[in-house]
């Protein structure tokens, strides 16, 4: 969430806004849930996506471990097995309830996890009313964290009810008054040349970022050019009319071994009905349209797209150098279609925010002087820093107050399920 470079000076207006944008990003959750019935809060269909009452719960963990149980004197926990049921990672905070069963429990039910959310809003709020000065500083900086992992968490929950109900043979929608398939025709793919030299990268201000963010340091590029908008549907559909899935040329080896594995033949959610391609999304089954950006890509068909078109991946350092002269906004969750668009006619580059998560070709790892973080905290970011690679922009299911140029979201190269897609560079 942004966070005002220059916060007020009095102690009793930080304290009003913090509860404010407590409370505002709390109830933001809930009201993702708000179309989804008891049953829906319930099911996992894989290891990767958590039950909805499980994300509900786990946020909630997140600020009773990390605030209430180390700065609000006297808190008594919910209910003493929750900690070992909704910690998600944190191996120094101690056992944790494997993640590929979280749906194998029915209890607690959903009510019991919304007592447990207002059990532990109703004590954040009295911590951040009660706190003294002295440990201002260190509360705020783990609330500000807090705020912004729900966030997360937020845009965990659509990804996740979209493959959970990707599984359902009726194909339910999420919400069923969603924006239909829009008629805009992407404009035609220009090459955006941009310098090479020193440059600068990672996170820069007093505003809020995560530790993986930084430090800020130096980097040499050569001159390249990034694509002016992402890969539609119906360029990728080239790429397999014309064999790409079957071609292990344009592949890397373990893509190639994993696409064989996995038997993929196109994109996560698309299916080809009677000659014609559909795909699933949080409206339900809808007719392809070709011009939005294609999406539910791994970086393995990411970047043997790219070979096919003769072109590669971005790293994440060009990336960032280009879209610091972007202003966030765009499609991302704040418009309310929960779906990539096609591009709308414009100038330079386009869509670097929203509609898709646009991989990279760079491996997650830290960057020159990241140190963890003292305490479980540390386990957040830097231990995940493996055999991982960047993506970067968000995605239309991305808070628009959550993202920036430096952000840096990250996934195994097989994964899918994120909403994912393309865009391509050159060398100068």
């Amino acid at each position: 969430m942004v966070i005002p470079d220059s916060m007020p000076a009095l102690p009793d207006e930080q304290r009003s806004f913090w509860s404010n944008a407590y409370l505002n990003v709390r109830q933001q959750s809930e009201a993702l849930c708000a179309p989804l019935t008891r049953e829906d809060h319930v099911i996992q269909t894989a290891p990767e996506a958590s039950p909805a009452k499980w994300h509900l719960a786990h946020v909630s963990w997140f600020f009773e471990t990390f605030l209430l149980k180390a700065y609000l004197s006297g808190y008594a926990e919910f209910h003493p097995l929750f900690g070992y049921l909704f910690n998600s990672y944190y191996e120094q905070i101690g056992k944790f309830h494997p993640r590929q069963e979280r749906g194998f429990l029915s209890r607690p039910g959903v009510d019991d996890i919304i007592r447990y959310r207002a059990h532990v809003d109703e004590h954040m709020l009295t911590l951040l009313q009660r706190a003294g000065n002295d440990i201002w500083p260190a509360l705020q900086q783990r609330l500000e964290i807090g705020l912004n992992h729900e966030q997360q968490h937020q845009e965990l929950l659509l990804t996740d009810i979209k493959l959970n109900f990707s599984a359902n043979p009726l194909r339910p929608a999420y919400r069923d008054d969603l924006s239909e398939t829009s008629s805009a025709t992407a404009p035609p793919l220009q090459w955006i040349a941009l310098p090479g030299g020193i440059h600068e990268i990672g996170h820069q201000g007093s505003g809020f970022a995560y530790d993986n963010e930084k430090p800020r340091h130096r980097v040499y590029l050569n001159a390249f050019r990034l694509a002016s908008r992402p890969v539609t549907n119906g360029e990728f559909l080239a790429f397999m009319q014309d064999g790409g899935y079957d071609n292990p040329a344009f592949w890397l080896s373990d893509g190639w071994a994993t696409s064989r594995r996995l038997h993929w033949s196109s994109p996560l959610y698309w299916e080809s009905q009677d000659g014609a391609w559909r795909h699933f999304t949080l409206g339900g089954m809808r007719p392809l349209n070709l011009e939005e950006p294609v999406c539910h890509v791994s970086y393995y068909e990411a970047d043997a797209y790219a070979a096919w078109a003769g072109k590669r991946l971005p790293t994440e350092a060009e990336w960032e150098i280009a879209a610091r002269g972007v202003a966030v906004g765009g499609n991302l969750r704040d418009s309310g279609r929960l779906h990539p668009a096609p591009a709308l006619p414009g100038e330079g580059l386009l869509q670097m925010y929203g509609d898709v998560w646009e991989h990279t070709a760079s491996p997650y790892q830290a960057y020159p002087g990241f140190r963890l973080a003292d305490g479980a905290l540390g386990e957040y970011n830097g231990k995940f820093m493996c055999n991982q690679m960047v993506l970067r922009g968000g995605a239309c299911v991305t808070a628009a107050d959550h993202v920036r140029a430096s952000y840096r979201n990250f996934f195994y190269p097989h994964d899918r399920w994120q909403f994912q897609g393309i865009r391509l560079a050159e060398d100068a």
